[in-house]
């Protein structure tokens, strides 16, 4: 494999491990859970009070994860270092009223969340995950992983012009998966994911549950340079923001509060109790400042030393589709993290957030590369912007330059994911 000098592979098995543990958002942060608490981090309840005490702390709801180490002597205003992400990525999600079905086929009834390359999902072998609702109020995760549901493709044969016009996808007609034969049964698939998570059918008030593909993370090519897997984006920044967070949680002179802030629903705007641009992040660091004392003077001076990085997968070159990208900015795999810079505020770049982002990277020794948007092309967008007006604080956008996004499954470079928990741990650091 042709290597960064300090390239470890040992990163990359672990991020195809975490991406495999983690199908649904639900199950990301979990796995993120059990890595802090592994590291001597502990879960405080929102609904309890809080205390000032040195250490690492988290707070989990639904399928957002808010993690912070406290360092001894911070004082009330002393400011954040944050590194932000997001733990959902577009999928089918299962309808209110599942179970569905025509001409003799037993299907389920989807709802196609975030802007999913449809075509990415045909053929191919999915389970479902996610989570139950008990009527007691309980939540219980769920992961069915191997080959239950299908959505098939239209033989050629019936349809002789998909190679000469392309493939014309109707979101309600054509992405219902099946999942057997027979006539309809209202209430099987719910009845099928309780006894798979061992609960009581009769207790299930709700649910949350998704198609993942069942097909593993792996590297890819001859010299196994690059890696295939679901979820990339932006489970990928996931593990490197925790991984960061628990490297400079060992240092003991820390100049700042470290954070980790992955939010869920990135992929639908944002606008939730447990998105980037609802309450969460705000309500943590507030408490965190009045937990040690402060009053809302000392808040308002830790936010303003505050940066957050926020961290998304962006876009590499694409060699069949060059002329679709700036041409004096082409990010490759393996290059380092990029920063990702937009003028009109999609991404919140600017100057002096790249100088952070910028000595990060030089004191990390991780090679950076820049990426923006041909003007002819949309640019798309990340909790950057909503973080930076919501909470008043710099913000740089950050990332990996993948191949297929919104794929089912995605593609970057073997080397990223460790270059990119480097500059992050250096920025966490201070």
């Amino acid at each position: 494999m042709s290597s960064h000098p300090r390239f470890d592979r040992g990163h990359t098995d672990d991020l195809m491990s975490f991406l495999a543990a983690a199908p649904s958002p639900y199950h990301a942060v979990a796995s993120a859970a059990r890595r802090l608490e592994k590291a001597g981090f502990r879960q405080v309840e929102e609904t309890a009070p809080w205390d000032g005490e040195t250490g690492g702390k988290y707070v989990l709801r639904g399928g957002a994860i808010i993690a912070w180490y406290l360092p001894g002597g911070a004082r009330p205003s002393t400011p954040y270092r944050i590194v932000g992400a997001h733990t959902d990525s577009p999928n089918l999600r299962v309808k209110p009223i599942p179970d569905t079905g025509a001409h003799g086929w037993r299907q389920i009834a989807v709802e196609i969340y975030g802007g999913a390359l449809l075509n990415t999902w045909l053929d191919r072998d999915l389970g479902i995950s996610g989570r139950l609702t008990l009527k007691d109020g309980s939540h219980h995760l769920v992961v069915i992983d191997r080959p239950l549901l299908r959505v098939p493709q239209l033989a050629v044969h019936l349809d002789r012009s998909v190679n000469t016009e392309g493939l014309k996808l109707d979101k309600q007609r054509h992405m219902t998966p099946i999942w057997g034969l027979g006539r309809v049964e209202e209430g099987a698939l719910i009845r099928y994911v309780a006894d798979a998570a061992g609960v009581p059918a009769a207790e299930v008030g709700g649910w949350d549950l998704m198609a993942h593909s069942v097909e593993p993370p792996a590297y890819l090519g001859r010299d196994q340079e690059l890696v295939a897997g679901p979820r990339m984006d932006n489970l990928l920044s996931v593990h490197s923001g925790t991984a960061a967070l628990i490297a400079a949680s060992a240092r003991p002179d820390l100049p700042y509060i470290p954070v980790l802030a992955a939010f869920d629903h990135e992929e639908n705007g944002s606008q939730s109790d447990t998105g980037a641009e609802g309450p969460l992040l705000g309500n943590v660091l507030e408490r965190s400042v009045f937990a040690r004392g402060g009053a809302y003077e000392d808040r308002a001076r830790a936010l303003a030393g505050t940066v957050c990085l926020s961290s998304d997968t962006g876009h590499a070159v694409h060699p069949n589709y060059a002329e679709r990208h700036e041409p004096g900015h082409h990010p490759l795999p393996n290059g380092g993290p990029i920063l990702k810079v937009n003028v009109n505020q999609r991404y919140s770049t600017d100057g002096g957030g790249r100088a952070v982002f910028a000595a990060a990277c030089e004191r990390a020794e991780v090679p950076w590369q820049t990426f923006v948007s041909n003007n002819a092309m949309p640019c798309g967008t990340t909790i950057g912007p909503i973080t930076a007006a919501r909470h008043g604080i710099t913000t740089v956008d950050i990332g990996v330059a993948i191949l297929s996004m919104h794929s089912a499954r995605e593609l970057c470079g073997a080397q990223d994911p460790q270059l990119l928990a480097k500059a992050m741990t250096a920025f966490l650091e201070g």
